[in-house]
Order: C-alpha cells, then sequence, then structure tokens
C-alpha cells in the first residue's frame, strides 16, 4: 500500500493525497451483492437535523456479510475491493458450497487465500473464530458483543482489538481506545487487522473533493450572528466569551462525556477509555 502525493502545480493539488492499495482487484462489484442507497443526508421530514452532511457522488450499497455464519465452509477470496460506503477494504468470497458474499478484509489478505468461519477454526489471517479459542496477544477485528449478532467492534480501516487474557466464560479485549472490556466466549472474531490502515494519513486537499463525499461546508460559531450561535457576535475576530463552549442548540460541548450513566453494559468495562 502507497500514499500518492500530487504535485503542486496548482492550489487544490498542494496538499492533496490518496491512498492507493496494492491489493486491490481491478474488477467491478458482484451485481447480486449491490442494492441501491437511497439518500438521507441527516434530515429529518426535509429539514436539517445533522448538520454537514449531504450531496456526495452517487453510490450502490455492498452487503458486507459481519455474521459470516457459513460454518466450516471453506471460501476463497476472489477478489479485493474498494467500498465507497466504508474506509476499510471488502473481499469477496467464493465459498465452495457455491455461495458469494462479502466480508471486511484484513490487513493479510489475498487473492487466492482460502478462509474459514468454525468454533475451531485455525488461528491464521481471515479465518473466524470463538473468542474463548483465540490465544492470548492475537489481534482481531469485527468483534460480536453478542453471540450471532454480527460484528461491532473494530470494523473501520486499520482498527483492531487485542485479546488480554481469557477466563472461563470471558474475554478480556483491549481496544484501541484503550478501553478493556469483556466479551463472552461465545462471540466470534475475525483474525487479523482491518485493512488500509494509511487511510487516516490521506489528505483531501480541496473543498470539492470533500464535497464529493457527501460533507458539506462547517462554519464555525464564533463567525455566525447571535441569534444563530451561542458563539456569535462580536466585532472582528472575539472569542466566543463563555465559560465553557456550547452546541449551537446551548447544551456543552467539546469534551463532555455523552454515555448515560448506569448503562446496562457498564458491567462489562473493566477500564474506560478515559482512564489513561
Amino acid at each position: 500500500m502507497a500514499i500518492k502525493v500530487y504535485k503542486r502545480n496548482t492550489a487544490a493539488r498542494r496538499n492533496m493525497s490518496i491512498i492507493k492499495p496494492d491489493q486491490v482487484t481491478d474488477k467491478a462489484p458482484e451485481k447480486k451483492l449491490i442494492v441501491g442507497l437511497k439518500k438521507r443526508a441527516g434530515r429529518s421530514n426535509g429539514k436539517i437535523a445533522v448538520r454537514h452532511k449531504g450531496g456526495g457522488h452517487k453510490r450502490r450499497y455492498r452487503k458486507v456479510d459481519f455474521k459470516q455464519q457459513k460454518f466450516g465452509v471453506p471460501g476463497r477470496i476472489h477478489a479485493i475491493e474498494r467500498d465507497p460506503n466504508r474506509s476499510a477494504l471488502i473481499a469477496l468470497i467464493y465459498y465452495k458450497d457455491g455461495a458469494k458474499s462479502y466480508v471486511l478484509a484484513t490487513e493479510k489478505m489475498k487473492v487466492d487465500q482460502e478462509i474459514v468461519s468454525a468454533e475451531n477454526a485455525p488461528i491464521e489471517d481471515g479465518n473466524r473464530t470463538k473468542m474463548g479459542n483465540i490465544p492470548t496477544g492475537t489481534i482481531v477485528s469485527n468483534v460480536e458483543l453478542l453471540a450471532g449478532k454480527g460484528g461491532q467492534l473494530a470494523r473501520s480501516a486499520g482498527s483492531g482489538a487485542s485479546v488480554m487474557s481469557t477466563d472461563d466464560d470471558m474475554t478480556h479485549l483491549k481496544l484501541m481506545s484503550g478501553e478493556i472490556r469483556l466479551i463472552s466466549n461465545e462471540c466470534y472474531a475475525t483474525i487479523g487487522q482491518v485493512s488500509k490502515f494509511e487511510h487516516n494519513a490521506r489528505r483531501i486537499g480541496k473543498a470539492g473533493r470533500a464535497r464529493h463525499m457527501g460533507r458539506r461546508p462547517a462554519v464555525r460559531g464564533s463567525a455566525m450572528n447571535p441569534v444563530d450561535h451561542p458563539h456569535g457576535g462580536g466585532e472582528g475576530c472575539q472569542p466566543i466569551g463563555l465559560k465553557y463552549p456550547k452546541t449551537p442548540w446551548g447544551r456543552p460541548a467539546l469534551g463532555v462525556r455523552t454515555r448515560r450513566k448506569g448503562k446496562q453494559s457498564d458491567q462489562y468495562v473493566v477500564k474506560s477509555r478515559h482512564n489513561k
């Protein structure tokens, strides 16, 4: 995988770079595994509910199998593709029973590699098995929180979680945020780190490229009028004039914890990501 930095021949290209993964296959997406994607863009009944979203290039959704419940059926990686709906790469799997599916690609996946999802699958990159059978120190991804629900943790580009220890019923899993969490030994996880770890190293470079990605302009609150934002008003470049930053609706912002106190899943958090 390489990072291509453009020549500085225009103002837009001066700070632009793209990620060029080596393992991507030159192949059109599988027709039976794509569906149309209707744009909602943060609107509720036509009104903006989430700011800074809208427009963007037309996309088709790839139906990614986060459960991988074809247990014991080996599959061969036919192609590795980009997915416009997520930061990681996806792999097209041809199973021996004739089925096809997309799965999240790990960093070491290659075309023609054979993978399998099973309770006692070999501890090899791309295979999927139960947490209770994974050795300490192994990097895993696409981890289930509830057995059979499908992977929910460590799914974005370059992410992975480390298995710290395994007890009779639960596994101690350390996430990239620093949080240590208990996961049931019956939950499944994929061996290996998610592909495209250089994703955050890219530089968008120009506003037009951000618009193609579905991002609308973000205006600073301090540049607005007082009627539009709590930070607004004042002559020239003035400070916000408040003890702490606020959202446009007057609630505390920046650094405020939003997790609900007494949440049911708190019992599974051994160490919070805030306790460095």
